[in-house]
């Protein structure tokens, strides 16, 4: 069927439209079995096809230095971790989203720092530029950014404030894989950027993550942190000696210089990202292309279609209703699940974190009427699966479900 061709189910057929497909192929498969079948044994932990994944990143991210890990959640990490030792392991506060994933918010805690937290921008799903600029204070150490779902987070305003007042940004760009702010990718603007290979993310290692930066001595130090802390893990002879020097009493093979992490990946994680990488591009114009024909068919009266498209990378279809309609939300999901569609209310990371157990002790003196627009999201806004395999001509299939679904009356 040609991608412009609609899909017509017959009365009662499911769609069969999960959440997310594997996105390992039979292709990074065999470029595993060519790898484990070389004439010598191979080396299995990180090695010389990580050094070359860390290479070809920072070429396509547009960065100077890139360090892979075994998840997103351990960029995370170590992203705070290095922020926290850079300023020498003082307190302070970071500004995070209210609509992001857990590990964003959980590092920061976990580095003694204190979570600030902002309502969203719903045409973009990001931080409200506003409510950020307006929460920083002489104890802000960084401004924690997530690019959700695909859409771009950035704004000029922010941008130009943080660097008035030398404000450290830091970019999650983990389901937002080759977005772009002004025709530049994101990731490219702040002092760090953290990216997820998850399944079925816009490309997978199966598990695995990646850090990126410009600065040198945040990209020494990361390396540092994935490996123990262990400074032979540096590229920086002059950092090496420095260590050496000041402690001649340690083997130079074995000096810790942080209390730090074992995250790093394996050779093969590194060549499923490898052949992975080479389509990314291509399958994110599917991926875009996909996301302007369900909005386009979306019915503008129930569902929100006014997201911030310019640059989008579109990780999920994300479905909102304009108003707070408990109806028409239960309506939508006996729908969905009716004809087999996969879903997840709240949009990304289950919707408004201020509102989970593992915040309560952050969030009890908050008065969530203060977050208007997340809750609006966490209570009636889903994401439906978007993938590259995906056929287009179904898609105005599943905005013609939607649009029938009543506003008044249950199913």
């Amino acid at each position: 069927m040609a991608s412009g061709e609609e899909h017509r189910p017959s009365a009662g057929q499911s769609l069969k439209w999960p959440l997310m497909q594997n996105n390992i192929t039979r292709a990074d498969a065999d470029a595993v079995q060519k790898f484990l079948g070389s004439s010598e044994p191979p080396i299995l932990t990180h090695a010389d096809q990580v050094k070359a994944f860390e290479r070809e990143w920072s070429e396509w991210a547009g960065v100077r230095y890139s360090v892979f890990v075994n998840s997103g959640a351990s960029a995370n990490l170590l992203t705070i971790t290095a922020l926290k030792w850079a300023g020498g392991a003082g307190g302070g506060e970071v500004i995070v989203p209210t609509l992001t994933w857990v590990s964003d918010i959980a590092a920061v805690i976990q580095n003694g720092f204190e979570p600030v937290f902002v309502d969203i921008d719903s045409r973009s799903l990001g931080m409200d530029t506003e409510d950020v600029i307006r929460k920083i204070t002489p104890r802000t150490k960084a401004v924690f950014l997530t690019h959700v779902l695909g859409y771009n987070g950035l704004s000029q305003a922010l941008l130009d404030e943080l660097k008035r007042r030398n404000i450290p940004l830091i970019e999650d760009c983990c389901e937002s894989h080759g977005a772009t702010f002004n025709g530049r990718k994101i990731g490219t603007f702040g002092l760090i950027s953290n990216y997820s290979f998850y399944y079925a993310h816009h490309m997978s290692t199966i598990e695995g993550g990646m850090l990126c930066t410009n600065d040198p001595e945040y990209y020494e130090r990361f390396r540092m942190l994935r490996s123990h802390g262990m400074v032979r893990e540096s590229t920086s002879a002059g950092l090496k000696e420095s260590y050496r020097a000041n402690h001649p009493d340690l083997n130079p093979d074995f000096i810790f210089a942080y209390p730090a992490y074992n995250m790093r990946s394996t050779e093969i994680n590194a060549v499923i990202g490898r052949t992975q990488l080479a389509r990314l591009d291509a399958n994110n114009v599917l991926r875009r292309r996909n996301l302007e024909i369900f909005l386009k068919h979306l019915d503008p009266k129930k569902y929100f279609c006014g997201f911030e498209t310019e640059g989008n990378s579109n990780y999920a279809f994300t479905l909102l209703l304009n108003e707070p309609n408990e109806i028409l939300r239960d309506n939508v999901m006996t729908q969905l699940r009716k004809h087999g569609v996969e879903f997840r209310r709240g949009m990304s990371g289950g919707g408004n974190q201020l509102r989970q157990p593992y915040l309560k002790e952050w969030s009890k003196h908050l008065d969530l009427k203060d977050f208007p627009r997340v809750d609006h999201v966490h209570f009636f806004g889903f994401y439906i699966g978007n993938y590259p395999a995906l056929d287009a001509g179904r898609i105005p299939e599943l905005c013609r479900l939607l649009n029938d679904v009543p506003e008044d009356s249950r199913l």
